[in-house]
């Protein structure tokens, strides 16, 4: 069998130069390379007459060659190439820039294929560096070619030319995934072919043959990995929790009435404690649902049924601010909770590691380094992880090691539409909070352009003066991050920002600003600061879009809020609407911005409900982007898109429950690459 974990280097015309460049865009061995998939492709087949071509029409013309190549320096580093063509209906210019090797390939008298953007202006038709063939030796025209992610090191030839050595590698030995019975059922092609024709296909109908094939894998063979998953889960035996240890008694002391969705999450919650199945539930709720009050009456009956709780959370301001919650709301209950972070003090973390180990701690708050080895629990009962995507399935597995299979609840705040959520999170159940505590005041959302500039920056001087605080979240730090993208060059990056807020538009306020490359301690001062009131405007990027609590904080201006994905647009207005006072959200944007970027500015001020903001960005954006490439737990999707694929993806996951329920385990001789292939997406993406 091919083995498509060898590296990348090994395949002909790569060798170690090259695969440098291709493992820095996340391709490192062979499989990587073939489900590296095109992003478009240019259709390169339109053939037609040099009389019938329009302006700015891309297309192939077949035409003879009538003019030498002439070559022109007019400067050190510019070289320009010229030549005419011509067919029965007329004559073209044809121009090359730099490529002084077309003068030996391009021959007087002979015919070629060729393909560019062709301009038509008055008659004149010309074309710039077009891509050519001889006639009879065709390779890079009459058909469809793939145009592939990439890297300035990379030319797009190369990955095609890497893509197509490595199919000749594997031919006639690569695996299959999808039994023969299965393929013939849902009239998919076998998985060479769809291989073959998602990279060169020989038409548009090949190639969404391929993709269909390639989508239905990818979903299925997760679906398969998650029942399973689940039902690992549900074979688990698990702790059965005091029946007589009643939420209602720390419920009923505290100083808010909590909503019926609490409740009924709540409830979920308790019946999942009080059996002895396995607790594994997502907690989904929008900003300001109060997740943090159910996972604490959650703790409250893990720890009075003689049990340790460890809650993990994504930063230390995070943690610290879960510490002082539950300290607040348990401690007249005689609980002893406790925070160990990667900063505390070495003696500090000795004394908290043996209290938690000989069982003097009920709760441990902290970040990942709850997971580092040398944290050992009395009796762990409980793990809650706060953002799951920030961790994924790998670090909630390994806390839950550290005890005898304890329950698991998982928080988040990334709304996710439920049909999707069920899907995604198949080895989860799902509470989800889907109300807001009636105190919370709607936040007033404001898109508006740059001529807006003095009116807002007055109405932030009205709240300052008031006694409010104030954030400015813009989208970069360092200037020359942006020159890679045109646009990106002009936005301002965090410093320049708080430069321009310090010295011109607010001297006579407190500014500061943090951002994701400072020093952990550094940026927890400052957000301490903010927190204080010792800060009026703190200027950041998106790292204070988590959890971070400052009642006071009433304005939230996004800077180039085009550049803002709209479910991160709803967690950074999350950050301000958290105390008594009216709370606004001012995204200013580029009126030159596209048609989808103000599709957003209008969501964003007509809805404040973040499972709607979310339908509409999966809508609007796809989960590659929606998911963001870098965020743990959620799986990655190599071709499929959960938006466009949507009615795939559900016929897929009846078809997998149909499967599972006829041969649990998939231990029949018919299932036996199945059950390698799910071996296999289990191992690589989501169990340990």
């Amino acid at each position: 069998m091919a083995d498509l974990k060898q590296s990348v280097q090994y395949i002909k015309g790569v060798g170690p130069n090259r695969a440098a460049a291709f493992n820095s865009i996340g391709i490192n061995t062979v499989e990587d390379l073939l489900t590296h998939f095109p992003r478009e492709y240019e259709e390169r087949s339109k053939r037609k007459k040099i009389a019938e071509l329009q302006n700015g029409e891309e297309a192939t013309i077949t035409a003879r060659v009538v003019a030498e190549v002439s070559v022109n320096r007019i400067r050190k580093n510019m070289t320009i190439l010229k030549t005419i063509v011509e067919d029965d209906t007329g004559r073209c210019t044809v121009t090359w820039f730099n490529q002084v090797y077309i003068k030996q390939n391009i021959k007087r008298g002979e015919t070629y294929h060729f393909f560019g953007k062709f301009s038509n202006n008055f008659g004149r038709i010309e074309v710039n560096t077009p891509v050519f063939d001889k006639v009879g030796q065709e390779k890079n025209t009459g058909k469809m070619m793939p145009v592939y992610s990439s890297t300035y090191q990379l030319s797009q030839t190369a990955i095609r030319q890497a893509v197509e050595n490595a199919l000749k590698t594997v031919k006639g030995d690569l695996p299959e995934t999808i039994p023969e019975y299965l393929l013939q059922e849902y009239q998919l092609m076998d998985r060479m072919m769809a291989l073959s024709q998602i990279h060169f296909p020989h038409s548009k109908e090949e190639q969404l043959r391929a993709r269909k094939r390639l989508v239905f894998e990818e979903f299925f063979l997760l679906q398969l990995a998650l029942l399973e998953l689940k039902n690992q889960n549900e074979q688990v035996q698990g702790i059965a929790f005091d029946k007589n240890i009643k939420m209602s008694d720390v419920i009923n002391q505290l100083p808010f009435k909590l909503t019926k969705a609490q409740l009924r999450v709540l409830e979920e919650i308790d019946n999942d404690m009080e059996s002895n199945k396995n607790m594994n539930r997502l907690l989904q709720g929008d900003v300001g649902s109060g997740k943090t009050v159910v996972a604490i009456v959650a703790a409250y009956k893990a720890v009075k049924s003689g049990y340790q709780v460890a809650v993990m959370a994504p930063t230390a301001i995070l943690a610290t601010q879960h510490l002082e919650e539950f300290q607040k709301m348990l401690q007249p209950f005689g609980i002893n909770c406790r925070l160990l972070l990667g900063a505390t003090k070495p003696k500090e973390k000795q004394e908290i590691l043996e209290q938690l180990e000989n069982g003097e701690i009920d709760v441990i708050i902290g970040t990942h380094s709850l997971i580092s080895e040398n944290v050992t629990f009395a009796k762990l009962g409980l793990a809650i992880t706060d953002e799951q995507h920030r961790f994924g399935v790998k670090q909630r597995a390994t806390i839950s090691s550290k005890g005898q299979n304890p329950d698991v609840l998982v928080m988040t705040a990334t709304p996710i539409p439920r049909t999707l959520a069920l899907i995604v999170y198949g080895d989860l159940d799902i509470s989800i909070i889907d109300e807001l505590p009636p105190n919370r005041k709607k936040i007033e959302t404001y898109a508006v352009t740059k001529r807006m500039e003095e009116r807002v920056n007055g109405f932030i001087r009205q709240n300052i003066a008031e006694g409010r605080q104030v954030y400015v979240v813009c989208p970069l730090v360092e200037e020359k991050e942006g020159e890679e993208d045109e646009g990106k060059a002009e936005l301002k990056s965090v410093k320049e920002w708080t430069e321009k807020y310090q010295h011109e538009v607010f001297p006579e306020y407190r500014v500061a600003c943090v951002y994701g490359k400072m020093k952990p301690k550094e940026k927890d001062s400052i957000m301490e600061q903010f927190k204080n009131g010792e800060i009026d405007i703190l200027v950041s990027t998106t790292v204070i879009e988590v959890g971070v609590n400052v009642p006071n904080a009433s304005i939230m201006v996004v800077e180039n809020a085009e550049r803002f994905g709209l479910s991160q647009l709803h967690q950074l207005r999350g950050r301000v609407g958290r105390g008594q006072y009216q709370s606004y959200c001012i995204l200013k944007y580029n009126s030159k911005c596209s048609d989808v970027a103000r599709e957003r500015m209008k969501t964003m001020q007509e809805t404040n409900d973040g499972f709607v903001i979310a339908e509409k960005d999966l809508e609007l954006r796809g989960t590659g982007e929606f998911f963001g490439t870098k965020q743990h737990g959620l799986p990655e999707f190599k071709i499929a898109n959960i938006f466009v694929d949507m009615p795939m993806l559900k016929s897929v996951q009846s078809v997998a429950q149909k499967i599972e329920a006829e041969d649990p385990g998939l231990q029949s001789e018919k299932n036996g690459l199945l059950r390698k292939a799910v071996d296999e997406k289990l191992k690589q993406q989501i169990s340990l």
